[in-house]
């Protein structure tokens, strides 16, 4: 038997058209038999703070359009991939998750990482410290999280969190709490999830604080197979007890593999080989990205797969037969 997790799908959503177009999406990938979708947790619309970050433009706010996507379906896991820790107060992130976790029947899954672009962070005069600092505000509300989900007393007395003389309500329904991703690129914060998430969501170095060949070139093969020991160097035995997942951004169904993955990686200084197995790129025909998941998942462990609707590439039709053939395998 097969020592490595079984393969899950999700749908990451940034833009719609119309509410009715959203909701649609929403039912097709749960009767698509994707695992999850997830919203991402930035704020910015089309501008110039934005554009400079080469990042697509968040239109629905995280935590409603989770809200109304649990209730709008029965068997789906929704969450975010993955909320930005300083964009919020800690209490009333951890309240929000319990609730929506408590009224779905547990279906949420909450993702947690400590914030990357620094224009966000300008364009609404939110001080953008360095990642140090960041990191222990995120690492402390990591703890109070499951902290609160326990629905006992609470007397934390951190640096940053000072919780004291209430307990966490509402309990949610997955015990102990919701599974906890934490997504990152960087050696300390991916040893820090190896400790403390049950998910681990592989993402670029992005200490740019934007995107680009930096970031790209931070998640390229031999970089992924180093991100995977930093997490085994943190996790020790439970390694074998987290799902590791990745966000495929450039997913293209094409019979014209070659010529795509070399235009590509013109784009960004790499070869097209680099591209094809980049683990942050799938492109090619069904068969050939099937058996691609397959060796990357031997290889590095990851079962857990995100491919991105930007509102117009119908990728969650395209990428179907992927999810018909693999999910749950």
């Amino acid at each position: 038997m097969s020592q490595h997790k079984p393969f899950r799908f999700s749908l990451q959503s940034f833009n719609t058209d119309s509410p009715a177009n959203w909701r649609n999406l929403i039912a097709k990938t749960e009767d698509l038999g994707y695992s999850t979708f997830f919203l991402a947790d930035h704020f910015l619309s089309a501008g110039p703070a934005l554009d400079s970050t080469y990042h697509p433009p968040q239109m629905l706010a995280a935590v409603p359009a989770i809200a109304m996507a649990l209730e709008q379906t029965s068997t789906l896991r929704v969450g975010c991939r993955v909320f930005c820790n300083d964009y919020r107060h800690p209490i009333i992130l951890a309240k929000e998750a319990a609730t929506m976790d408590y009224l779905s029947e547990g279906r949420l899954e909450f993702g947690l990482g400590a914030g990357w672009i620094k224009n966000e962070y300008e364009a609404v005069n939110l001080p953008f410290d360095e990642f140090p600092q960041r990191f222990d505000r995120f690492a402390e509300f990591v703890h109070a999280y499951k902290a609160f989900m326990l629905g006992e007393p609470l007397d934390i007395a951190g640096d940053f969190i000072q919780w004291s003389g209430f307990s966490g309500t509402p309990t949610p329904a997955q015990t102990p709490y919701p599974p906890l991703m934490i997504g990152g690129g960087s050696k300390k914060i991916l040893s820090f999830a190896g400790q403390e998430a049950d998910i681990i969501s592989l993402n670029f170095n992005n200490r740019a604080g934007m995107l680009g060949p930096d970031g790209m070139a931070s998640g390229l093969a031999a970089a992924t197979a180093k991100k995977i020991d930093w997490i085994k160097s943190g996790a020790g035995p439970r390694f074998k007890d987290i799902e590791l997942e990745i966000g495929a951004y450039n997913t293209i169904i094409t019979d014209h593999q070659k010529p795509t993955a070399d235009a590509i990686g013109d784009a960004l200084g790499m070869s097209g080989d680099d591209i094809l197995s980049h683990p942050h790129c799938l492109i090619g025909s069904v068969d050939f990205i099937c058996e691609e998941l397959q060796r990357r998942r031997e290889l590095y462990g990851i079962s857990y797969i995100a491919v991105v609707d930007d509102g117009t590439n119908n990728i969650v039709d395209l990428f179907a037969p992927v999810v018909a053939r693999l999910a749950g395998k």
